[in-house]
């Protein structure tokens, strides 16, 4: 079993709480827009709360072996900041071309990746207020998130 080896299955997230990667066809489309929306508001939170709580992906990677996909989000892994909503406006994503499930990348061979739920926050208008929100000021990103996060 991947992931932490002081913890039992107990503290795992169960199935179903929390969104797939790509809920529908391959890529993003509305479908994964519909998806984040239905799991999120069972728990009562809106949109400027689903994209507050995507900036956790600021922080981390994704591994083959956990998820299927592969890699980090930001350059800055470690780093808890606003550089994920910044690199979603910012670059160029496109699909990446592996043998892995559907994901994006930042231009051919880039090292960082997006996947469809990711990227439907700038696809989707109602998200990608948001997204524009939370790249242009930091510290609002981090105080919605404080207040979103202590919620889950």
């Amino acid at each position: 079993r991947s992931g932490r080896s002081d913890s039992g299955s107990s503290s795992v997230t169960p199935n179903g709480r929390l969104p797939s990667a790509d809920s529908g066809p391959p890529g993003s489309d509305k479908s994964d827009s519909a998806h984040l929306r239905a799991i999120f508001s069972r728990m009562g939170f809106d949109d400027q709360a689903i994209v507050a709580l995507s900036g956790a992906h600021a922080l981390g990677r994704c591994h083959t072996v956990a998820s299927g996909y592969d890699g980090p989000w930001s350059p800055t892994p470690t780093t808890f900041n606003n550089s994920y909503f910044k690199l979603l406006c910012d670059v160029k994503w496109t699909p990446r071309e592996w043998d892995g499930p559907f994901q994006y990348e930042n231009g051919k061979g880039g090292s960082l990746m997006m996947l469809p739920s990711d990227i439907v926050l700038i696809e989707d208008q109602k998200f990608k207020k948001w997204v524009k929100v939370y790249a242009k000021d930091e510290k609002k990103f981090r105080e919605d998130f404080s207040m979103y996060f202590s919620q889950l």
